[in-house]
């Protein structure tokens, strides 16, 4: 049987007749839309005549709701279309063919008629028949065998996969906003069901799992896969919502062919912008499966989610707190979480688990108080956060960078409990683009083998200590800000200058001035407490009240900063000094660590006149990855790098005595 990219070639091939009125970046709006209708035309193609005797049937006394019903039920479908056209009375009818096709898809089902307004294929009809090509491409469609007995289902993902990729190669765009590789999405499937085989054992066992950021539906296809091969008895009900009409319009096809939803309604895969338009609100969830965009900005929709972060807080989605604007993906992480099954086995529910596709930023990006270090707080306190596993590099379609994998649930098992296990896959690759390429595809030059996807689950699942994975306290990712100050320390000095500016800004200090400067005299002292004393006894004895900011002004204006001078004393306590903002520091104390301890030892005997503020103590969390897996590789001894520097001077001598010859 020829695989998906046999087909994809096929596909490929008739893009080109599009060359002229379309650019190849265009080529999607025709070829997506029409894979779609041939796929559609191939299912329904078996009970054609069935659909039209049940409309003939019908049709006197139902209409609306209940007559699709009945239609859909002949087409043993969710859907059905009630022309008497196909796709082989369409190729035999070229004079007619714009109005034909028109006709056609428009006398589809609801549902399916949805899905190709949101490809706005209408425009494209009339384009490709006004540029002579509308026939050709259809004529090239009829010939091609789309139906699921000449290629199954997780072939067409594929298939979908393949036309997209090669789409936003052409239009230099991201691929990876679309899809995921197949072998990451094994991994991450395999990861979130593995401590469930005795729930999805359980005859009749019923799941929901959610993609807010579904593509074309290829991570809910592989969740549905896995159930297939590893829990027959299991039905595992999937939906997805995405903003890309394209991408939506595809999974939605798809699905609706796939006879995946819960309650037969065909809406499992819903249209619109997860963070703005929540269309699975008040739903709960058993998994979550999803890989959202990267380093993508949230800025049009911050004004929505930033009212919902302040005005419902914990209650609302994004109450942990918000990321960056140049970075949504927590957002994202934040959004499924909201959706999460509470824990109450005696209602059969079993709570939920998470897997999601991150850039390294969400480990670290952000300090103590960010609202990306208190959303990794968050879920390291609720002790929610169960595993992250770095993949290797030049994994993705769209990107070369390092991706990390986050597994969450609020049912760990026991041994899982307090404890966070850090996995390095890095090393774990194979060349080539995938399994059935050695050739790189876009940034994809290296996949993740079958029996590597096997090992990497072995050692989550022993969650056990070696070279390729750590196991730690939720704590041991904690730590705490602490405000390093030190004591402001001021020269005074009246000059002319200075008296002059003083009292440009207030002349009516002048008498007090002249008297300040006839007693104190010109020359330095290093000691504010002491000047600002006499100073005080002065203006009483001359009975004159300065306000606040005639103060300010007049110490920021006759002083200047001496790392020699005494320091500047706040209050009347000796030991209560005023803080210099420009020596404030700022330590990252562990979490395990006495504060007063690290204070005494790795502070004091560097700067003997500090202390910490403890107001303003922040607790913040990180998960530096590379620390916990840095392996030290010793420098080269001064033997080898000489003798090397003098094999290059000698063939630098040989090249240059060659030419002089």
């Amino acid at each position: 049987m020829p695989d998906h990219n046999y087909f994809a070639n096929l596909i490929w091939q008739i893009a080109d007749l599009l060359r002229g009125p379309y650019r190849p970046p265009q080529y999607e709006r025709v070829m997506l839309p029409m894979t779609v209708l041939r796929r559609f035309d191939c299912v329904l193609a078996p009970t054609k005549a069935r659909v039209l005797e049940e409309l003939d049937r019908r049709k006197a006394k139902f209409d609306g709701e209940a007559l699709e019903s009945w239609l859909n039920r002949a087409a043993g479908q969710r859907f059905h279309n009630r022309s008497k056209l196909d796709f082989r009375k369409l190729k035999g009818d070229p004079d007619n063919i714009e109005w034909n096709l028109r006709r056609y898809i428009r006398k589809f089902s609801k549902n399916v008629h949805d899905i190709f307004d949101s490809f706005e294929f209408e425009s494209e009809i009339e384009k490709m028949h006004e540029a002579n090509i509308l026939y050709l491409v259809v004529s090239k469609f009829a010939d091609m065998d789309l139906h699921p007995a000449a290629v199954p289902n997780e072939q067409m993902g594929l298939i979908f996969e393949n036309l997209i990729r090669r789409f936003n190669e052409l239009a230099n765009e991201t691929a990876g906003d679309h899809f995921t590789p197949r072998e990451v999405i094994r991994l991450m499937v395999s990861i979130l069901f593995i401590e469930d085989d005795a729930l999805l054992a359980t005859p009749g066992a019923v799941r929901k799992l959610l993609d807010p950021a579904c593509g074309t539906g290829g991570m809910l296809a592989e969740a549905q896969n896995y159930l297939r091969e590893h829990h027959g008895a299991a039905r595992l009900f999937v939906y997805g919502q995405d903003y890309n009409k394209r991408a939506f319009a595809t999974a939605a096809s798809d699905m609706l062919m796939k006879q995946v939803d819960h309650n037969g309604s065909g809406d499992n895969i819903r249209f619109g912008d997860s963070l703005t338009e929540d269309q699975f609100e008040g739903e709960k969830f058993d998994y979550f499966l999803t890989n959202p965009p990267f380093g993508v900005d949230w800025k049009k929709q911050q004004r929505e989610v930033r009212q919902e972060h302040d005005e419902r807080g914990l209650d609302g989605r994004f109450g942990a707190g918000l990321p960056r604007v140049n970075d949504g993906t927590l957002l994202f992480l934040q959004h499924m979480w909201d959706k999460r099954e509470p824990v109450r086995p005696k209602e059969h529910k079993h709570g939920s688990r998470l897997a999601i596709v991150f850039s390294g930023s969400p480990l670290f990006a952000g300090g103590a108080g960010s609202g990306e270090s208190n959303i990794r707080k968050w879920l390291i306190e609720n002790d929610w956060l169960e595993a992250v596993i770095a993949l290797p590099e030049q994994m993705f379609y769209n990107t070369g960078i390092g991706t990390y994998v986050w597994i969450l649930t609020n049912r760990k098992e026991r041994r899982r409990k307090g404890t966070i296990q850090l996995l390095d896959a890095r090393e774990l690759w194979t060349p080539g683009g995938s399994a059935e390429s050695k050739r790189s595809l876009g940034d994809k030059r290296r996949h993740i083998a079958a029996h590597q996807i096997e090992e990497i689950v072995r050692l989550y699942g022993f969650f056990e200590e070696n070279e390729r994975s750590k196991l730690f306290d939720n704590d041991d990712f904690g730590y705490t800000r602490v405000t390093v100050e030190r004591p402001l320390r001021l020269c005074y000095r009246m000059t002319i200058e200075d008296k002059a500016r003083f009292l440009d800004a207030s002349p009516h200090l002048l008498d007090d001035v002249q008297a300040i400067d006839k007693t104190l005299g010109r020359e330095p002292m290093r000691n504010w407490n002491s000047v600002w004393r006499d100073i005080e006894s002065l203006l009483r004895a001359n009975e004159s009240r300065w306000k606040a900011a005639e103060r300010n002004l007049f110490r920021s204006v006759f002083t200047d900063k001496d790392p020699d001078a005494e320091a500047v004393l706040n209050g009347t306590r000796k030991d209560h000094f005023e803080a210099d903002p420009a020596l404030r520091d700022f330590e990252n104390v562990p979490l395990k660590d006495d504060i007063d301890d690290y204070f005494e030892c790795e502070i004091r005997p560097h700067v003997p006149d500090a202390w910490i503020d403890r107001e303003k103590d922040r607790i913040g969390y990180e998960i530096n990855f590379n620390r916990h897996f840095y392996k030290y590789t010793p420098p080269r001894s001064l033997d080898e790098i000489d003798a090397d520097l003098k094999q290059a001077e000698e063939e630098i001598a040989r090249l240059l005595s060659e030419v002089v010859e």
